[in-house]
């Protein structure tokens, strides 16, 4: 008797911690500064950074979204969109840098902050018929697709 209500006990126990530990999102928030833009090719897709990478945050959480929960905050540093020349010979790689910030105002144990950095070396992107491209030019919309769903991985995985 006691065995099983310690088990009961414990599963009980993990199923709350688990679900106590996943982060519901009421907002998302990017904002990109005009000098963050590293060179033309980026500029080209400045536009829509702001709402792409926030479509891509909440794509991520839809199961997580409610009333009450917490606000991602992200200002990008830098884009730059690197050819594969200038990615060959290093001088340049294709990347994308910002500030995170979360904030719960209900909940400090929620609370966060930290710069992530995802390059094109790191992103991987694929072709329209899924497979991956490898020695394509950098400052493609694949890449810049790719940039896009890191940095929206790296946010949704360091939520607490």
């Amino acid at each position: 008797m006691f065995a099983k209500t310690l088990i009961t006990s414990v599963a009980l126990l993990a199923a709350t911690s688990v679900l106590a530990q996943e982060t519901m999102i009421n907002e998302v928030d990017v904002t990109t500064e005009i000098t963050a833009i590293e060179n033309e090719a980026a500029a080209a897709y400045w536009g829509t950074l702001d709402a792409d990478l926030e479509a891509a945050i909440l794509a991520r959480l839809v199961d997580r979204i409610a009333e009450e929960g917490s606000k991602i905050m992200i200002d990008i540093d830098e884009l730059s969109l690197a050819n594969s020349i200038q990615n060959k010979l290093g001088l340049e790689d294709a990347v994308l840098v910002g500030q995170v910030g979360i904030s719960n105002a209900k909940d400090n144990s929620k609370f966060d902050g930290y710069e992530l950095t995802v390059t094109a070396n790191a992103a991987q992107a694929f072709a329209a018929d899924g497979t991956v491209l490898e020695g394509a030019f950098t400052d493609t919309p694949e890449y810049y697709a790719a940039l896009i769903a890191a940095f929206a991985d790296g946010v949704v995985s360091r939520l607490k």
